[in-house]
């Protein structure tokens, strides 16, 4: 049965100010988590639903990248060039996964360069998805891409393979397209908000 005191003040701080959960508040005052939830249901201290401290923790909790404050000419140049072919090419709907498809190899080195020099993203999340026809060898452009990009085979996912090739037409897809995909929602956020700002600094002066 808990006997010990706890200050109202001190827990409205640390649960609501701060954001801890009842657990880590409890952790702070050295008191176990059903200690704080008797102590705030005895005090009227209202508690958020779990849904929302998981989202509080979420954003407390470590990035998954760690991106340059201070670049150099040349490092904007390709961010900023990388953002407005996300605005072109990338995925912009949902929320948790950056994504920019192309059978360009150039297009898809540029961007994942500017992931891993300007946002220097975790390697180990990067994902990539290739899309064919059934003619083409999908294991070989599997390899192909694995090595122009730098990613082992062992992060790339399952491929689309499309059933409708029409041997009559001109394939204009020799190594396939690829995905580049790295699921983070505060990266995507990050890239998004970043678009938003170019855009409408160029739409002013246009206007």
């Amino acid at each position: 049965m808990y006997s010990g005191t706890m200050d109202v003040d001190q827990v409205i701080n640390l649960y609501h100010n701060k954001g801890l959960s009842s657990q880590e508040v409890g952790d702070q005052l050295g008191k176990t988590v059903w200690q704080v939830i008797k102590f705030m249901r005895k005090h009227s201290i209202p508690r958020r639903k779990a849904s929302e401290t998981h989202r509080l923790q979420f954003y407390r909790s470590p990035l998954s990248y760690n991106k340059k404050q201070r670049m150099t000419l040349k490092e904007k140049r390709l961010y900023e060039a990388c953002l407005m072919l996300y605005w072109a090419e990338g995925v912009k709907a949902g929320k948790h996964t950056v994504d920019l498809a192309n059978s360009d190899k150039d297009m898809v080195m540029l961007f994942l360069e500017m992931l891993r020099r300007v946002y220097k993203v975790d390697e180990h999340r990067l994902r990539v998805l290739l899309y064919c026809y059934e003619n083409q060898n999908k294991d070989k452009l599997i390899n192909y891409w694995s090595k122009k990009l730098d990613i082992p085979v062992d992060q790339f996912i399952k491929p689309y393979v499309r059933q409708d090739y029409n041997k009559n037409k001109k394939h204009k897809m020799p190594y396939g397209l690829v995905h580049i995909r790295y699921n983070d929602m505060r990266l995507f956020a990050d890239i998004k908000k970043a678009i938003s700002i170019i855009k409408n600094e160029l739409l002013i002066q246009v206007s």
